[in-house]
């Protein structure tokens, strides 16, 4: 419309109907090289409501910047109602070092909302509140396992918010946990200000994995269509409904050694299964790893060599053997999606 206006956002304007990444100042380093959060905007010719998509807040989780940057080639965003904000690497500091933390060690999402006479983490996350969160309506935050983990497609919601329920619903990831908000995570400040969100969870830290950055893009371009802000022609409708559970735990190692994993993210498990088994260097003797509960498998180790009590499967209590068949419907749905360009696999 000729009277929309333009999108402001830190110094720059941004008219309707177009779309440019600006960068907004966070910090300068020792060596004096400025360093900048960048922002992709896109601003809509129609009106309509303003979602956020944020990745790598913790810097080694890459999978996000690649689902980003598959979002922001999507054609259904030329047509797109509203303004989408996509900052692909908010924590820039881990992401050029290869670590989950910023350099004074803190982890960004305990940090929130920050402060602007803070530590680093309180300054880039006080400017994050500020520049993002409070100019939007939704967000959708991308997030892989730690490093040495793997994750099943997921989402995680809070319970208390209903728009965020249908939306984690419309998303389309085979389970969506509804899990408590933690402490100076991004999630409860967003909600504090009245901002509900999505965690994504999925693949592993430093590493591209094909279905979760699938699903990611996928996923987001559904919470787009349920938002009315893109229409449903070229979006993959989800064949199935999530799984919902609020409670999980993860199966510790009951001794130290050589673990040979037999089951993989996305299986269903029974109390009493076995889930693997661990050796002693010798072959001597051999532990067996038993599922503790019933459910699925929503991630694990990639670690063979495994200490006592390390955490080897976390498992989302669930009594429905279909959450199996989820996966697999998952897994079919996004067969014709974009492959990897060859330079582009890790």
């Amino acid at each position: 419309m000729a009277d929309r206006k333009a999108f402001e956002i830190g110094t720059f304007k941004i008219p309707p109907g177009s779309r440019t990444t600006v960068d907004l100042p966070v910090s300068v380093l020792s060596d004096h090289t400025p360093v900048s959060m960048s922002v992709h905007v896109v601003h809509g010719r129609r009106p309509g409501p303003t979602l956020f998509v944020s990745a790598a807040v913790h810097g080694d989780e890459v999978i996000g910047v690649e689902i980003a940057r598959r979002l922001l080639r999507s054609p259904q965003l030329d047509t797109l109602k509203g303004t989408l904000l996509v900052i692909p690497i908010v924590n820039a500091f881990g992401f050029l070092n290869h670590s989950r933390y910023l350099p004074d060690r803190r982890d960004l999402n305990r940090s929130f909302p920050g402060s602007d006479s803070g530590s680093l983490a309180a300054r880039l996350a006080d400017l994050f509140m500020r520049e993002i969160v409070n100019r939007s309506d939704f967000g959708i935050d991308l997030h892989s396992a730690a490093i040495h983990r793997t994750n099943m497609p997921q989402i995680r919601v809070s319970s208390s918010d209903g728009q965020s329920l249908e939306l984690a619903d419309a998303f389309g990831a085979p389970v969506v946990i509804t899990a408590k908000l933690r402490e100076g995570s991004l999630r409860k400040a967003a909600q504090e200000r009245g901002v509900g969100m999505l965690l994504y969870e999925g693949g592993e830290s430093l590493r591209f994995d094909e279905m979760p950055a699938r699903a990611g893009v996928a996923g987001i371009l559904r919470v787009l269509n349920a938002m009315a802000m893109i229409p449903r022609k070229g979006v993959t409708p989800a064949r199935e409904k999530p799984i919902h559970t609020s409670s999980s735990s993860w199966q510790r190692a009951p001794a130290g050694g050589l673990l040979r994993g037999f089951k993989g993210t996305g299986e269903f498990v029974d109390e009493g299964d076995l889930l693997g088994q661990i050796s002693d260097p010798f072959g001597e003797t051999e532990t067996d790893v038993i599922s503790e509960t019933t459910g699925i498998i929503l991630g694990r180790t990639n670690l063979p060599v495994v200490n006592e009590g390390d955490a080897l499967f976390h498992i989302a209590e669930t009594r429905s053997a279909g959450a199996e068949g989820k996966v697999d419907a998952l897994a079919s749905q996004l067969d014709g999606g974009p492959m990897f360009d060859e330079d582009e696999i890790i």
